[in-house]
């Protein structure tokens, strides 16, 4: 009996928190260092958010180990909503497979609050290069096999996304390994690569100023920012898709009244016209998905990313 009255003061106690969540601040942790896209879209979500909820939301950079030590801090801490995850598609579902030993598992130790927004790749190559979309870039690549070069940081999204564009098309390409997407960029201005799978705000700064040339865009549909340019899939390789993306956890088991209000809250912030125009601005693609849909995408997302993983052999010590 005093079992049972003891359960039914703790559900009764959580319940009460949840109703009135929050009481004080909400930190929202980014797994990356400042500065980045990761950080940025935090920021623009962290204030109005705050506003929404009536208690500050605080930005906590925990960088390192590609996002994994953010992302097991944050998993580890108390289920009550005052710990939340900036997760981006690396630590939330490329990391499971690429290294060998994780602290946490993206499906089972987080509850998904929103999907908030992508990042396409774009395709572009030294201006140089006889290849002006991606179906001349095909037939170039399968003429030249092994010849031509791209770069990528090894292991992230972009790395990956431009093995599973190898893969789709049947194309033999060398993978030359950087320690960041910047001199990535700046040895494909300088021609020392031909190609690289480059992020929308890294980009398009080199191609507006005719330094890079740009040749499809790595997400299912067009972009409004960039509708000139054709996606990957309707340039001869169907079915391909391929982005960064970002979005809000809590610890696994956070009450659902919690979660559910802060999915209300964040898609209202997300909906908000200013947020909107900031996100444009710094070419970020609003891609609101509920807690459901978000975790359904995540799981897909693994499994998807694992299978290129197991097809190049890649890990990360």
């Amino acid at each position: 009996m005093l079992r049972l009255m003891f359960v039914i003061t703790l559900i009764a106690t959580g319940l009460a928190h949840a109703q009135n969540y929050p009481v004080k601040t909400v930190r929202l942790v980014v797994p990356l260092v400042a500065g980045g896209p990761t950080d940025l879209l935090a920021r623009l979500i962290a204030q109005p958010l705050g506003e929404r909820l009536g208690q500050q939301v605080i930005v906590d950079n925990r960088p390192g180990a590609g996002g994994n030590i953010g992302a097991e801090m944050v998993a580890r801490s108390p289920a009550d909503g005052y710990t939340l995850f900036m997760g981006t598609s690396g630590p939330m579902s490329i990391n499971v497979s690429i290294y060998p030993k994780i602290g946490y598992h993206p499906a089972r130790d987080f509850a998904p609050v929103l999907l908030a927004a992508s990042a396409p790749f774009v395709v572009v190559v030294h201006p140089a290069l006889p290849a002006n979309n991606v179906r001349q870039l095909i037939a170039l690549v399968k003429a030249r096999p092994g010849q031509l070069n791209y770069g990528a940081v090894p292991g992230n999204a972009a790395h990956l996304a431009t093995e599973l564009f190898k893969s789709n098309a049947k194309l033999d390409m060398v993978f030359v390994p950087y320690k960041g997407a910047a001199p990535a960029n700046t040895d494909l201005v300088a021609g020392q690569i031909q190609l690289s799978f480059a992020s929308t705000p890294g980009a398009m700064p080199f191609g507006k100023a005719g330094r890079l040339k740009a040749l499809a865009i790595s997400s299912a549909k067009r972009i409004a920012k960039l509708p000139e340019l054709q996606t990957i899939s309707e340039s001869g390789v169907p079915g391909y898709e391929a982005s960064v993306w970002y979005g809000i956890a809590a610890p696994a088991k956070t009450p659902p009244e919690i979660v559910a209000r802060l999915y209300k809250e964040g898609a209202a912030v997300l909906q908000d016209r200013a947020t909107l125009d900031k996100m444009d601005t710094n070419d970020f693609v609003p891609t609101l998905m509920n807690p459901e849909q978000f975790g359904a995408f995540v799981r897909s997302e693994i499994e998807k990313w694992g299978k290129v993983v197991k097809a190049i052999d890649a890990k990360i010590d």
